[in-house]
């Protein structure tokens, strides 16, 4: 394993849209969606330690949710569970260990990954992750691994890219477009240059940060004028003064989309972004009736292609019901059509409206 690379996991989401089963204090990155045995940040962490060593593995998250990291991921070191104190997007996020890295070691290359996405094959994954970081240690390049769609998505950013490589399976992205409409999708798909945007970045540190001093001058000079106290017992104080001057956006509104230097592999590892029930429902087993259950104790009878999630204290029993979201807790139960699932933030705004905070 090469010392000089790492992994920083992002997990300081809130999953909304895994409401009810995902909540503020307990949000899906460290729940079991899709009935497997582990989390989602456990699978994530595995993945990574195939290769990465397990000191160079950092997981970002919110300061609040930083106990049940080390609960989770109890071989990771505790000093590599790294709190934010505000949630401001991805871009401080990356500010954040990008500049600690370099700290720590000038040398650094780093892989940005998402804690809740599912990926089926780990051995593929591995292999375009190295290729990734070989590329990326010849050349001044940002790095996204893109997603060869498989049907036209209206729920993933898309890139487009040439269609000549500049080494093998490294190609030059020409645009990205944010969550196109469905006819919009279509034409992508039909166009054959153009990839879901899986939002899995790879760079070297030294790299990375010149990008935020030339696209976000702002977020740079905070992130620059305190770097000296990380890896320090000031690094907390010092973040506690940075994130209230930063803005809150994305790295690739802020970045990706502006540079000149950001290129994409083309990647086939069964890739999901588990954003939603019906991404959970597309990667879960089924019943010969199209049924996804999460809960061993639901009775399901004459009810087709429903998303069950249900408390192993109770016994659910469905019938009749089809294209459905069922998801039951000990204080929510929320039924839902599969197609409205979009308007599942909606439901919880006025949940918090009508009945108080407490069942976010």
């Amino acid at each position: 394993m090469n010392k000089h690379n790492y992994v920083a996991i992002m997990a300081g989401g809130i999953g909304s849209r895994f409401w009810p089963k995902s909540r503020q204090n307990f949000p899906k990155q460290f729940l079991d969606i899709l009935n497997t045995g582990k989390t989602l940040i456990q699978w994530t962490y595995e993945r990574f330690a195939g290769f990465i060593p397990n000191e160079n593995i950092y997981v970002v998250t919110s300061r609040e949710y930083m106990p049940i990291v080390k609960d989770q991921l109890p071989a990771l070191p505790e000093k590599n569970i790294l709190g934010e104190p505000s949630r401001k997007n991805t871009a401080p996020c990356i500010a954040y260990i990008s500049f600690k890295l370099q700290q720590k070691d000038p040398d650094a290359s780093l892989i940005i990954a998402p804690s809740d996405h599912i990926i089926s094959d780990n051995t593929a994954f591995t292999k375009v992750c190295l290729e990734a970081l070989s590329f990326v240690n010849k050349h001044n390049a940002l790095i996204t691994l893109g997603i060869k769609p498989t049907h036209p998505n209206t729920g993933y950013g898309y890139i487009q890219y040439e269609q000549h490589a500049v080494t093998d399976n490294v190609y030059k992205v020409k645009t990205f477009t944010e969550k196109p409409n469905l006819e919009l999708a279509k034409t992508f798909l039909a166009s054959g240059d153009f990839l879901w945007n899986a939002g899995i970045f790879v760079w070297q540190v030294k790299n990375i940060i010149h990008a935020f001093e030339k696209y976000l001058p702002e977020m740079y000079d905070v992130f620059a004028a305190d770097k000296k106290k990380f890896n320090t017992p000031e690094e907390k104080k010092a973040l506690e003064h940075v994130y209230p001057l930063c803005t809150n956006i994305s790295i690739d509104f802020g970045i990706m989309e502006k540079a000149h230097n950001v290129y994409v592999i083309p990647s086939a590892f069964g890739w999901s972004d588990l954003g939603t029930w019906n991404s959970a429902y597309d990667n879960m087993e089924k019943d010969y009736l199209g049924n996804a259950s999460a809960s061993s104790n639901a009775v399901i009878i004459d009810a087709r292609n429903n998303m069950i999630h249900s408390s192993e204290k109770k016994i659910l029993v469905l019938q009749g019901l089809e294209d459905f979201i069922i998801v039951d807790t000990n204080d929510v139960l929320l039924i839902c059509k599969k197609e409205k699932e979009q308007e599942i933030k909606e439901y919880l705004a006025e949940v918090k409206k009508s009945k108080g905070e407490q069942y976010l």
